[in-house]
């Protein structure tokens, strides 16, 4: 992609300057469009290009593949490397430290990542990384970030008609495959969670049918993950049930806060809770939790291995899996 001196400058300059630019060059942009562009859509099996990627804020044209990628949603930097793409920037956002992914992907990198602020990234530094994409899946999808994002590189936001932050492991690993030009290692990546999943059903069908939620204790309280979110989807693939009432309460985000008086909403034949920079001896110790009737039967599990969460909230297909050889026969001891 060749960028203008123009543009260059515009996205250098001050704050209020960056988002200026980014409004004028969002419609010229490659990396943005209006959604009825997906006709111009080409496959992009074996490496072929350009590509067009439907998103919830536009259409995605790449017109060659890849080579300096910079990952920005929860999970991309994840996804890129299993396809074997090193991002040059990428978001840590669950704090691993280092090269900013969990030990599933320990050593991944041949040379580190620049680690980009997630919530608020610095677009001077996506800009001085001279990215070919960004990568954005799972992600607030804010149209302001996009417009910016844009600005400096073809953006793959959130999918078409997704929430944020919500892109399920499919919907991410597809996207990303596609734009790295790397579609049949992404089918191969989803192929093998899928096996994984089977084995773990097969090992463990009294999975089938029982209820579970999987909720989070924080300085702020207790709360419950949606049926749509990784954390829930994750219980669901093995063949649990998330409690209609959470969906209820979380309507179109991805968790709800629960407050003292309906905390009860976390029984289940299997609660989960994952501590969310607290210690795991807080929520265990709380008395209204401890009432709660899975609690109290003993079919409940407060992770005390940060690991563990981090697997849990990622979602991406190396997360799944090292997840999957560790925690299955733990709830079978817990549903008893």
């Amino acid at each position: 992609m060749i960028r203008t001196p123009l543009r260059l400058r515009r996205v250098l300059a001050a704050a209020g300057a960056v988002v200026a630019a980014s409004l004028v060059l969002a419609g010229c942009a490659s990396g943005s469009g209006s959604a009825s562009d997906d006709s111009s859509s080409s496959s992009s099996a074996g490496g072929q290009f350009p590509v067009s990627i439907t998103t919830a804020l536009g259409t995605t044209k790449i017109d060659s593949q890849p080579k300096r990628v910079v990952a920005l949603g929860w999970g991309d930097a994840e996804t890129a490397l299993e396809l074997g793409v090193q991002p040059v920037g990428a978001s840590d956002w669950l704090a691993f430290g280092g090269d900013g992914v969990g030990p599933w992907l320990k050593g991944a990198y041949t040379k580190s990542p620049k680690i980009i602020q997630t919530l608020e990234p610095s677009y001077e530094d996506i800009l001085k990384l001279k990215p070919d994409v960004i990568l954005d899946v799972k992600s607030s999808g804010d149209k302001d970030r996009y417009a910016k994002l844009s600005a400096i590189a073809p953006t793959v936001a959130i999918p078409k008609g997704g929430e944020n932050y919500l892109a399920s492991t499919e919907q991410q690993t597809t996207m990303i495959a596609k734009a790295l030009g790397k579609e049949s290692e992404g089918k191969k990546l989803l192929s093998g969670l899928d096996d994984a999943y089977a084995a773990a059903r097969k090992a463990h069908p009294e999975f089938e049918g029982k209820t579970a939620v999987v909720g989070a204790y924080s300085s702020e309280g207790f709360g419950a993950y949606a049926s749509t979110d990784s954390r829930s989807t994750f219980m669901r693939n093995l063949g649990f049930t998330i409690p209609k009432a959470i969906d209820e309460q979380a309507g179109k985000a991805f968790s709800v806060h629960l407050s003292d008086e309906n905390l009860d909403l976390l029984n289940a034949d299997l609660t989960l809770i994952l501590p969310i920079y607290v210690d795991a001896s807080k929520a265990e110790a709380d008395p209204l939790f401890q009432k709660v009737p899975s609690v109290e039967a003993g079919h409940a599990i407060v992770f005390d291995d940060a690991d563990v969460s981090s697997a849990f909230s990622l979602g991406t297909t190396a997360a799944i899996e090292w997840a999957l050889e560790k925690l299955p026969d733990e709830f079978q001891a817990k549903l008893g």
